[in-house]
């Protein structure tokens, strides 16, 4: 019988292997985060075709020319922000649905704790809708892999209801999520232009849920 050998890791090793950031790049990376946090300030509270360049720079305490050595133009810009942003409310949602909770009730937690992440926000949300339809078709494709991860999170639960025989096995995962994705997306308009708050977003949904569901659910 061979001897069990224990191996330690010196942290001074581990430390080692990571990439260290000299004065100058820590900088940088610095300057490029103030940059990002502005821009989701303005962008959040203006939109985005109101949110100059000037102003981003003037809310991050510098030059325009040190946004532009940081980022090539403002859609660049925004589309950082919403890699950071989407990241975490995927995050935010995964959180929402209660893993005891029915299925259905998994799905309204998720989506209304994505409400509750971003009614804050709303010129931010417009901003990102509109521009979907009016933008060119590369950066139509990146915003597409942004926002996957919502989507992935909302599939994600429709899976765990076939597990659970919730759902038919036979159901269409994939094209169930993007009805609900819609669905959710469209009731942003709601907040918009009816002043709906997320109580109000969040028994609509709830009634939507139900109706996308309804032909999906297992009859056992």
């Amino acid at each position: 019988m061979r001897d069990s050998v224990i191996t330690t890791v010196d942290p001074s090793e581990s430390e080692a292997t990571a990439p260290r950031l000299n004065r100058r790049q820590a900088a940088k990376v610095r300057t490029r985060q103030k940059v990002l946090d502005a821009a989701r300030t303005l962008f959040a509270e203006r939109g985005y075709d109101p949110a100059t360049i000037r102003d981003i720079a003037k809310g991050a305490g510098m030059s325009t020319g040190a946004v532009f050595a940081n980022f090539q133009d403002k859609a660049e810009l925004f589309e950082a922000v919403l890699s950071e942003d989407m990241a975490k409310m995927a995050e935010v949602l995964k959180n929402g649905a209660d893993q005891d909770a029915g299925l259905r009730n998994r799905l309204l937690g998720a989506l209304t704790a994505g409400y509750h992440g971003s009614i804050d926000q709303l010129p931010l949300v417009q901003a990102v809708v509109a521009r979907s339809w009016f933008q060119p078709l590369a950066a139509e494709m990146r915003s597409r892999t942004l926002t996957k991860g919502l989507v992935v999170v909302v599939g994600d639960i429709l899976q765990s209801g076939i597990r659970s025989g919730e759902l038919r096995q036979d159901t269409d995962v994939r094209l169930l999520g993007e009805l609900i994705w819609d669905a959710y997306l469209s009731n942003y308009r709601r907040a918009a232009y009816d002043n709906w708050g997320v109580e109000e977003l969040s028994a609509h949904m709830a009634k939507q849920i139900d109706v996308l569901l309804a032909g999906a659910l297992s009859r056992q």
